[in-house]
């Protein structure tokens, strides 16, 4: 018996029987052989950790554009704390944890430069649209590895792709990836916006946090033993989900409201965003009308047969802020010239 065989033993022994046990993964898309010391759900994790696209999140927007600080979101730490948030409760109620954390660091990888801004300027241009948790998915199946893919399991996948509010995940672990990411962009997202002074801890409404906490961190725990506990409920009950009760839920579901009119319409937070949506806007019409200008892997892709508008959509999406505004400067700004 090998590492992995003992380790895929001992999941049985300690998990929840309603986790997702590394041994009954429905696979991936194309066969390959079992690692001898990773579980399965552990080598997407590692794939994920090691892909182009996870380091690039660095590089791009959470909330606020080139803020001055060294302290603020970007999409990289975003993911780092949906990640440790996730992790918390899936141990707690005794899940997956491999799995939960191969979900969290990749749901994210679709994300355009400039946050939603850059996502909202795409899906306005693109004839089929663009949504950054469908383009994540595009990510690890074709993008990464030269076009290769990093050939994910179905259920890491899965989680990725139904993270937003609207989706619907087939696994425990990725019920819990997908609250544990309000609750990461919600309370992080009002450290953020207090520290760059959009907001103060006084101006959120009382209603929300006389039920979940007047710090971040009361928030934050209040929410992740809320779920625990209602969620273990659901699990002695034999109908085992991932579930709030009605009261935090609902001051969640407020406080995000109260964020969206505060500080994600505010005017001084998002007073370059419509620079940014005009800027990704005219990277992508420039490739448009000039394809044989994209790097060589996206050639390749086109050469493949794929779309010009999908290839230019996947090459925009992937750069960080500083490089598609580098790529704009060198593309559309004239610059001075010496003669020697």
């Amino acid at each position: 018996m090998n590492l992995r065989e003992m380790q895929e033993l001992r999941e049985h022994d300690y998990l929840s029987p309603y986790a997702s046990f590394s041994d009954k993964s429905l696979g991936r898309d194309v066969y390959e052989e079992e690692c001898d010391v990773r579980p399965i759900y552990q080598r997407d994790r590692d794939r994920i950790l090691h892909a182009k696209s996870f380091r690039r999140l660095n590089g791009k927007t959470q909330v606020f554009l080139s803020p001055e600080g060294d302290h603020y979101r970007t999409r990289l730490t975003h993911t780092l704390e949906v990640a440790q948030t996730a992790r918390t409760i899936s141990r707690a109620l005794k899940l997956n944890e491999d799995l939960t954390e191969a979900i969290a660091l990749g749901h994210d990888l679709g994300h355009t430069p400039f946050g939603h801004a850059g996502e909202r300027a795409l899906n306005s241009v693109c004839p089929d649209g663009f949504k950054h948790h469908e383009q994540s998915i595009r990510v690890v199946e074709m993008l990464e590895k030269d076009g290769k893919g990093l050939n994910l399991t179905k259920e890491v996948k899965d989680g990725i792709l139904n993270h937003q509010t609207e989706g619907t995940p087939s696994t425990l672990e990725g019920k819990v990836v997908r609250f544990s990411d309000k609750f990461a962009y919600i309370n992080h997202d009002i450290d953020d916006a207090i520290r760059g002074h959009i907001i103060t801890e006084d101006n959120i409404p009382r209603e929300f946090t006389d039920v979940l906490g007047h710090r971040l961190t009361e928030r934050l725990n209040t929410l992740v033993h809320d779920i625990i506990i209602n969620s273990m409920d659901t699990f002695a009950s034999g109908k085992p989900d991932i579930v709030m009760s009605d009261r935090a839920f609902k001051a969640m579901k407020g406080l995000r409201e109260y964020m969206f009119e505060s500080v994600y319409t505010n005017p001084v937070a998002k007073s370059q965003e419509g620079k940014a949506e005009v800027l990704v806007k005219e990277l992508y019409g420039y490739y448009m009308a000039n394809p044989e200008r994209l790097p060589e892997e996206y050639l390749k892709m086109k050469a493949k047969g794929q779309y010009v508008s999908r290839v230019v959509a996947d090459y925009v999406a992937g750069m960080t802020d500083r490089y598609a505004i580098a790529k704009y400067r060198e593309l559309k700004i004239p610059y001075a010239w010496d003669v020697y």
